[in-house]
C-alpha cells in the first residue's frame, strides 16, 4: 500500500481510537452495557479500532426516547396541572385585603417613642401635671 494511502487511514485510526476513548470514559455508567466502565475503557484503549467498534454496537446504550428534558410551557401534564388565572386573581385579592387589614391595625397602634393620644380628648399636657 503506498504512503500516499496509508498516511490518511493511520490518521483516522487514531482518531477514531481516541475518540472512542473519550466517548466511553465520558458516558455515565448507567449507559455502559454488558461489562463495567472501566472494562469498556480497557477494552477500548487495548484493543484499538475493533475496541472501538466493539463498544459503539455493543457497549454503548442509547437513551430512552422519553427521557428528553421539556421544558414546562412545552409540557402539556404539567400545564394541565396549573390552576387558572382566576384562581391566581382570588389569591392574590385576599392577599391584597390581608394586607390592607394588617396596614390599618398598624395604624391604630403607637409608634414607639409617640404617647397614646388622651382617651378624654384633653391634649393639652398641662392638665396631666399634678399640683404641688
Amino acid at each position: 500500500m503506498p504512503p500516499r494511502v496509508l498516511i490518511p487511514l493511520v490518521v483516522a485510526a487514531i482518531a477514531f481510537w481516541v475518540f472512542s476513548i473519550v466517548d466511553c470514559a465520558v458516558q455515565p455508567p448507567i449507559r455502559h452495557r454488558g461489562v463495567s466502565k472501566g472494562a469498556w475503557i480497557a477494552i477500548v484503549v487495548l484493543v484499538p479500532v475493533l475496541g472501538g467498534i466493539l463498544w459503539f454496537v455493543l457497549g454503548r446504550t442509547r437513551p430512552q426516547s422519553g427521557s428528553r428534558v421539556i421544558a414546562p410551557d412545552d409540557d402539556p401534564n404539567f400545564l394541565g396541572t396549573l390552576k387558572g388565572v382566576s384562581d391566581q386573581d382570588e389569591r392574590i385579592r385576599l392577599l391584597e385585603e390581608e394586607l390592607a387589614r394588617l396596614d390599618s391595625e398598624s395604624d391604630e397602634q403607637p409608634k414607639p417613642g409617640e404617647e397614646k393620644p388622651d382617651e378624654t380628648g384633653d391634649d393639652d399636657p398641662r392638665d396631666r401635671r399634678g399640683t404641688l
